[in-house]
């Protein structure tokens, strides 16, 4: 699971570095991945700094952190 959850923030990291800013809802729709996966893989992001979340409305803006 440690190694499925490290790919997938991988595809996020790619994911925001070509669209840049996202909603969670736009990301968990362009990764075509399971949401509990992503949430899981953007936690770790989160946690390594390497991602910023910020709550807008009823969703969340995530970007890479600079």
């Amino acid at each position: 699971m440690i190694t499925e959850l490290g790919i997938v923030a991988g595809d996020i990291w790619h994911f925001l570095d070509e669209h840049g800013k996202s909603a969670l809802s736009g990301l968990v729709a362009g990764l075509d991945k399971p949401r509990d996966t992503i949430l899981m893989s953007l936690g770790w992001l989160a946690r390594e700094g390497h991602v910023k979340l910020d709550k807008e409305g009823d969703d969340y803006k995530i970007e890479l952190r600079k």
